[in-house]
């Protein structure tokens, strides 16, 4: 039997996706490492400058912009963002509202209104 637990660590890829950051904007000192978990849990505690202004400014991964845009992962590939974009781009596609963002946001608003409908229908069937 093993008496000491091993270190459990993740690649930079996987705990920058964790922190909600866009990985080849960390510094070059996380993106060579290892993260253990003890190490993400502090970063998530006490998020450090670089961290911080990444969250805040960007440029965000793509599961943050549809997030912020209120569209989904396929719909801002529908419109042609494939790019990770900064907090001040995302909101000037929110001020200028081009067609492809509405429509997304109209079908996104659908796939919830839907979702919601067969959770209830399920809850239903349940009792």
């Amino acid at each position: 039997m093993k008496s000491q637990q091993s270190t459990q660590t993740m690649k930079p890829a996987t705990a920058a996706k964790k922190l909600g950051v866009y990985l080849p904007a960390t510094p070059a000192e996380f993106q060579e490492g290892v993260v253990s978990r003890a190490e993400l849990n502090e970063l998530q505690a006490n998020p450090p400058a670089w961290l911080r202004e990444l969250r805040e400014s960007g440029p965000h991964p793509r599961p943050v912009v549809a997030a912020k845009l209120g569209v989904s992962i396929a719909g801002l590939a529908r419109g042609g963002v494939t790019e990770a974009l900064t907090t001040e781009q995302i909101d000037a596609l929110k001020d200028a509202q081009p067609e492809w963002l509405e429509k997304e946001r109209a079908t996104q608003a659908e796939v919830r209104k839907e979702t919601a409908r067969l959770k209830k229908r399920a809850a239903e069937k349940a009792e």
